[in-house]
């Protein structure tokens, strides 16, 4: 192989770039790639979302299949990323890739189970009974360690034994409604998933 001058490197590594930023003048196959993603999907109703795996929060776009208005349950049949989305402009990461796994994954949990101190059995209960337990074990917990004044007098109406990781992939009007509500009950120990 001949040894390249410094010159002779330059000229090669500008006319790499050059070639390789070609795609972003227009002259791309977007157009052809978005037909036969139109094509293949035609009958399938399209839903956006958010990827719930970490806190990047890319854009996904779900496809599904039938129609529970008219008694054919519905089933989402591909899922890729959303191209209009401004965080992963339609790439997704392995895991991201692998959502319709998950979603039809038969180890899923769709009901809220609990499991009993001293047992290895988790049985289901419903939502209701799910909420009503968190709220009296948080209600109880405040209750038995709400500070209201440091020793010297000071008021400081804190809670500092319960701790709240809000999700990432919640709109910013749900984490600002998340934020107000946690703080409203003086929880000091607070964070989202984005930082974590």
């Amino acid at each position: 192989m001949e040894r390249l001058s410094r010159r002779q490197f330059l000229k090669v590594s500008a006319a790499t770039l050059a070639g390789s930023s070609v795609a972003l003048l227009g002259f791309s196959s977007s157009e052809a790639v978005a037909e036969v993603r139109q094509y293949k999907l035609s009958r399938a109703t399209e839903v956006r979302n958010t990827c719930t795996y970490c806190s990047v929060g890319c854009g996904v776009l779900m496809y599904a299949l039938g129609d529970n208005a008219k008694n054919a349950k519905g089933s989402i049949i591909h899922i890729e990323g959303d191209p209009d989305h401004p965080v992963n402009r339609g790439t997704l990461c392995p895991k991201g890739a692998s959502l319709l796994d998950i979603v039809h994954s038969d180890a899923r949990l769709k009901v809220p189970e609990y499991r009993a101190p001293g047992t290895d059995k988790w049985v289901q209960i419903s939502w209701s009974d799910a909420f009503d337990r968190i709220a009296r074990r948080l209600k109880a917990d405040r209750d038995a360690n709400f500070i209201h004044k440091t020793a010297e007098g000071k008021t400081v109406n804190r809670w500092v034994t319960t701790g709240f990781l809000a999700a990432s992939a919640a709109s910013n009007e749900a984490g600002y409604l998340t934020h107000k509500i946690v703080r409203s009950m003086g929880m000091l120990a607070f964070d989202n998933q984005a930082r974590v």
